[in-house]
């Protein structure tokens, strides 16, 4: 059993206590007492300069924050053994035996109910609406998002949050990794997120060991791990769901108009004939624009034997564009790989012919390197032939050949 610690208004922490913890987070660490308690001052000193405060009043915080965490822990281990030896003796009453190996040592604290306060609820959200790079975990049966602890921090060192700030009073100011630190642990102490670490799925089964299967990237089965650290390769799971109004909205538009569709017979005279109308207008679209593919699917066919490589009506029909786009250029010969990747490379060459005349300081420098950068091409591979600048010109009097509107790509960033 666990050694109890001082109950909340007790007095500070003995000699003893505070070398049993120092000896616990050197073992921690792999170091020696007095190795750690130099690598300690060390980071002290580093923490103080960053803080601008001298290192007596960054030891006296630091202490502050480890009572308050300590005695956090104490009076949730206290409640947990009190409702485990309360569940002990219902199972007992019960003539029931509480199953080996069952140690669910945060699932209970996780089933009470805890009121968030309004900062840490100001802190979560700000959190949710950035870009986290959250990953899919399993936790609990649930998917769940899950983040690291060190985009967490970078988002609360962003200027984001310090405009966030200024319109809402309730975050609390952040300038330096310490408050950073405060402001991300009013998440563990509200249950709105939770240090998580990874885990076999098939632990605590009685069977034997299952074959490997295919890891699913970020899905990982995690649980929650005691101690809620800060580390920044940490991984935490979000409790906190913010409400989803935007499927809330879509679901009752959905309702309404299916009960809407529902009661047509209903509707007044002149809404059915609309609706009529309507319908008779899409079925018309949809034709013709099944007439209209198939048009420009036989004229490509008669034009690529006539009129090789064969000519596309509205090129950009089936592409992925806007609507408007998918109907410009009227038409465009077919694209060999030969014509994309001489597109590609013109796009190389006018980019570079861009960054070299951006970077020359004189006109008559990014002239010369425009047109450098235009004819440059990829190396010739081995066993392929050198073309003559005779050869270039045919090719590039073939390629201009069908250079009128042609179908538009889209820049590879």
């Amino acid at each position: 059993m666990a050694s109890q610690g001082p109950p909340a208004g007790a007095q500070p922490f003995n000699p003893q206590q505070i070398q049993q913890m120092i000896a616990m987070e050197a073992q921690k660490r792999g170091m020696t007492i007095p190795q750690f308690q130099a690598f300690q001052r060390q980071q002290i000193e580093q923490e103080a300069a960053k803080a601008g405060m001298s290192p007596q009043q960054f030891v006296q915080m630091k202490q502050e924050e480890a009572r308050r965490q300590y005695m956090q822990q104490q009076q949730a281990m206290q409640q947990q053994q009190q409702q485990q030896q309360a569940q002990g003796q219902g199972q007992q009453a019960q003539g029931q035996r509480p199953p080996q190996g069952q140690v669910q040592q945060m699932a209970v604290n996780l089933n009470q109910p805890v009121e968030p306060t309004p900062p840490a609820l100001a802190v979560a959200k700000f959190l949710r609406s950035q870009d986290l790079k959250t990953r899919t975990c399993i936790f609990n049966g649930e998917r769940k998002d899950m983040f690291k602890v060190k985009r967490a921090f970078r988002a609360l060192n962003s200027d984001a949050y310090k405009k966030a700030q200024k319109k809402n009073p309730l975050l609390p100011k952040v300038e330096n990794d310490i408050e950073a630190r405060t402001a991300l642990q009013l998440l563990p102490l509200n249950m709105l997120a939770l240090r998580v670490s990874k885990k076999d799925p098939h632990e605590g089964h009685n069977h034997a060991p299952a074959k490997k299967e295919k890891r699913v990237k970020g899905l990982w089965h995690v649980k929650i791990e005691q101690q809620q650290d800060f580390e920044p390769m940490m991984h935490y799971v979000w409790v906190f769901e913010p409400p989803q109004w935007r499927t809330r909205i879509l679901a009752a538009g959905v309702v309404i108009a299916v009960l809407t569709m529902v009661c047509f017979p209903l509707w007044p005279p002149f809404l059915r004939l609309g609706a009529w109308y309507l319908s008779v207008g899409a079925m018309g679209l949809t034709a013709v624009f099944f007439a209209m593919s198939i048009f420009r699917l036989i004229l490509f066919i008669l034009t690529f034997f006539l009129v090789p490589p064969g000519l596309w009506l509205y090129p950009n029909l089936f592409e992925d564009v806007g609507f408007f786009d998918s109907f410009r250029p009227l038409w465009g010969w077919h694209e060999t790989k030969d014509d994309i990747k001489r597109k590609k490379q013109e796009k190389k060459a006018k980019k570079a012919a861009k960054l070299a005349g951006k970077l020359t300081d004189g006109g008559g420098k990014s002239a010369e390197a425009a047109p450098k950068a235009a004819g440059s091409g990829p190396a010739p591979t081995e066993g392929s032939a050198t073309t003559s600048s005779a050869e270039a010109v045919v090719k590039s009097m073939a390629a201009k050949r069908h250079a009128a509107p042609t179908v538009e790509e889209a820049d590879d960033e």
